[in-house]
């Protein structure tokens, strides 16, 4: 029997965490913390677990909704085995010490205990990997049978190491998706699927709702970025791009050196830094053993100055230039939610939004904003003048509604579970799966309400 327990991100994205029970041997995909949410309401339901084995957890990818509860998983089950790619490995150190501070403010001790940079270095160094395609086994300690279940990461096209999950065991095979694109990106190209066919899909389905002619594809939104920020440029504009830190920092920059060295975009100063700086080293130093558009492509190549040496943001308007500031919705005391207050007092200048925000976060009033209307940054403060241009582009590291459905005709699932997506995007996937493949069964993930399957006869 197999047993699939969705303890987050059912219905909504954020807090991706998902439990497998394979013949008394407990598997998480996932472990991620809700980036709106505090407290404890951030974390998966831990709790629905608390009686059932938990042997194993592997993680699709290091963006914050996908790893940032690991350690909260791993103070309940301390003997859990925890496996990654070599590359989400060397981001989860990076990403988890950062979130430290972070926690120490979101998280009240009388909740949940506040982990330490200490225990994040234990953590890392108990951290297992394996590289794209290799097959291992993940058998637990109640573990029934004498059959070995096995599993393998296969390149998600999403982030560097980012990765769906391939779960094999007798006759049975589950894929998990993770964070998957069907399209190349400025460095990182399309996923790549495993070749069998599935039993069980466990789909995203963020852009399930969305409009894909809204969607241009990544070369055509660079050309469309390219005119649009020329004209910021070259009337000595300068131009804040709110960025996550782990991948749109590194496909941003890289997209914008491309445009300048092809002429297409003016030459200007770039500014970044922080940690987008570290995890672009992890970009060049993996750049030969992961799947790249061009392998000898480096960013440390690029002309940047640092950021966080600018004494005061009016130094940023003396010359033109371009600021890939985290964090990518602009959350309250970062940096891009920093400028941004004085970015939109200058007329000849923008901001460029350049992916998805949160309805609930002040990105979304910035992107939802333009030159001549107002803006208040949170329900607490002023209301202030907009006199910068805003512009809304969409360099999406997620695929189309309709590359999820090519997902599913590849793959020939008999059950396709849906998750990491708003009731919307549910609701499109679920149906459209239903008119395009009459045998397959499809259900919407509930937090905390078992799915089983059953071995046939």
């Amino acid at each position: 029997m197999i047993k699939f327990l969705p303890l987050g991100s059912a219905g909504e994205i954020g807090a991706t965490c998902f439990y497998l029970n394979i013949n008394g041997t407990g598997i998480i995909l996932d472990c991620g913390m809700h980036p709106q949410k505090k407290g404890i309401e951030a974390l998966p339901d831990f709790d629905i677990i608390n009686n059932m084995s938990v042997d194993y957890v592997l993680i699709s990818h290091a963006h914050q909704d996908h790893l940032d509860s690991l350690p909260y998983l791993v103070q309940r089950h301390p003997y859990i085995r925890i496996i990654t790619t070599p590359q989400t490995r060397a981001i989860a150190e990076l990403t988890l010490h950062n979130s430290v501070s972070i926690m120490e403010e979101n998280i009240q001790i009388n909740e949940i205990k506040i982990y330490s940079h200490e225990e994040i270095d234990l953590l890392i160094q108990t951290i297992e990997y394996k590289a794209y395609k290799e097959e291992f086994i993940i058998n637990g300690y109640d573990h029934i049978g004498s059959e070995n279940i096995t599993a393998s990461f296969h390149d998600a096209g999403h982030i560097i190491g980012s990765a769906g999950i391939l779960i094999k065991y007798k006759n049975k095979k589950i894929f998990f998706t993770g964070d998957i694109n069907m399209e190349d990106q400025s460095l990182q190209p399309a996923a790549e699927l495993p070749s069998e066919r599935i039993d069980i899909l466990i789909s995203e389905c963020t852009y399930g709702s969305t409009e894909s002619k809204t969607l241009n594809s990544w070369k055509e939104e660079t050309l469309s970025f390219a005119e649009a920020a020329n004209k910021i440029l070259n009337k000595g504009g300068s131009i804040l791009i709110p960025v996550f830190s782990l991948g749109k920092a590194q496909e941003m920059l890289a997209m914008i050196w491309k445009l300048i060295l092809k002429g297409k975009l003016a030459d200007t100063n770039i500014y970044t830094g922080g940690l987008s700086t570290k995890i672009s080293r992890v970009y060049d130093y993996n750049r030969f053993v992961v799947n790249r558009i061009d392998p000898e492509f480096e960013l440390k190549s690029i002309p940047q100055k640092n950021l966080y040496e600018i004494n005061k943001p009016s130094d940023l308007f003396k010359e033109s230039c371009i600021v890939l500031a985290s964090s990518g919705m602009m959350v309250e005391r970062t940096a891009s939610f920093n400028l941004a207050k004085t970015w939109i007092t200058q007329k000849d200048s923008a901001i460029f939004v350049v992916g998805y925000m949160d309805p609930n976060t002040p990105g979304f009033r910035v992107s939802n904003s333009y030159k001549g209307g107002k803006i208040k940054f949170s329900d607490f403060d002023e209301e202030r003048d907009v006199k910068c241009e805003i512009k809304k582009f969409r360099f999406s590291a997620h695929s189309k509604r309709e590359g999820l459905l090519r997902i599913v005709k590849k793959l020939k699932p008999e059950n396709v579970i849906l998750v990491h997506g708003d009731p919307p995007s549910i609701d499109w996937m679920g149906s459209s799966i239903l008119k395009e493949l009459k045998n397959t069964k499809v259900f919407a993930a509930e937090a905390g309400k078992e799915i089983l399957f059953f071995d046939k006869k």
